[in-house]
């Protein structure tokens, strides 16, 4: 099979693309013909800085997945050969991920695919779906009526965030840098839409509430965006941020406040391999499966590239050139003739 790697850590001219063994499919696993591949920041900084999990063999990327199942372990039984599913699991290091035509994936990872969506659509979803379902219901427990903020409503958590906040019944303000982007998540629904360049966040915020704060605050940030939040985040509310909370956070005034704050990875399953949190993973891509197939929610491709312009899209997505997601379409060669 066809895949991209790297064996060292760098810029993008550490991707290769090479000839490898199909993978074996365990007991508990499926094999699958990957069809696409998302792009996300994680494979940038796993490509610039290493494997998270140290290992002996090139490291193939990419956390999202599309394709078909073409085998079935032993052991599976949600699934049959010829499926079409989606899922995130693997390209941190320990697992071969989905910049290759074939992954073998866990059983507890995988959903079927949203029949609305192809599979273009489909690779771009799971992550970022997970990370923004996590951030809201199982670390803010978002209730209708609240209000809600969200960084960078443009980007991909923060474009499917405000899709699965006015799903809850809330009213959602975001961040964009320019009047396009404006325009796109207004589309999604934002209540309230801050331009940073020319407005102030914080100021903007209260404005909004009158004063109080919002009631949940998803910094997909970092660094000073994230103080900058405590101050518009209402007493008694949280915070949630899918990064590290800087060395600097203001943590007397978030006690004073009685903020609670929390923080988000959903590369946790992966990473110290925990099967219950995978399958509320697996559940979680269920339920939004049924929502991209009512026309509840929607995930957009600004962009797609083929597998072996692996190095391009890493260049375009660091360089800031992305609206929401990026993918990678794994082009299958065409067979030879037999009779040829």
């Amino acid at each position: 099979m066809r895949a991209i790697i790297m064996d060292k850590a760098g810029s993008s001219e550490v991707l290769k693309l090479t000839e490898m063994e199909k993978p074996c499919c365990g007991d508990n696993e499926v094999l699958v013909q990957v069809m696409a591949a998302g792009i996300n920041p994680v494979d940038t900084k796993v490509r610039s800085n290493g494997p998270m999990i140290k290992q002996n063999h090139p490291t193939i990327l990419g956390c999202d997945g599309a394709g078909y199942i073409e085998q079935v372990g032993a052991d599976v039984t949600r699934f049959k050969a010829g499926d079409a599913v989606y899922y995130c699991y693997g390209g941190l290091g320990q697992k071969a991920g989905n910049y290759a035509e074939y992954i073998a994936v866990p059983e507890s990872f995988v959903a079927m695919k949203p029949d609305c969506l192809d599979f273009i659509d489909a690779a771009a979803a799971p992550l970022v779906l997970i990370t923004a379902w996590e951030a809201l219901f199982d670390r803010a427990c978002i209730q209708g009526g609240q209000k809600v903020f969200i960084h960078a409503g443009a980007g991909g958590v923060g474009h499917v965030a405000i899709q699965l906040a006015k799903l809850a019944g809330c009213e959602v303000a975001t961040t964009v840098s320019t009047a396009e982007k404006a325009d796109f998540v207004r589309q999604l629904g934002a209540d309230l839409i801050i331009n940073y360049n020319e407005q102030d966040v914080c100021e903007a915020l209260l404005t909004w509430t009158d004063g109080t704060g919002v009631d949940v605050a998803l910094d997909t940030v970092g660094g000073d965006a994230f103080n900058q939040l405590v101050n518009a985040t209402r007493i008694y509310g949280d915070m949630i941020t899918i990064l590290q909370v800087p060395a600097d956070a203001d943590w007397r005034n978030i006690r004073l406040r009685n903020i609670r704050v929390s923080q988000e990875l959903m590369l946790t399953p992966m990473l110290m391999d925990l099967p219950e949190a995978a399958d509320h993973h697996g559940d979680i891509l269920d339920q939004c499966a049924q929502f991209f197939d009512q026309q509840q929610l929607s995930v957009f491709v600004s962009d797609t590239l083929p597998l072996e312009q692996a190095a391009e899209a890493h260049d375009k997505l660091e360089a800031g050139l992305v609206v929401a997601k990026l993918v990678l379409e794994i082009q299958l060669p065409e067979c030879e003739d037999d009779d040829a």
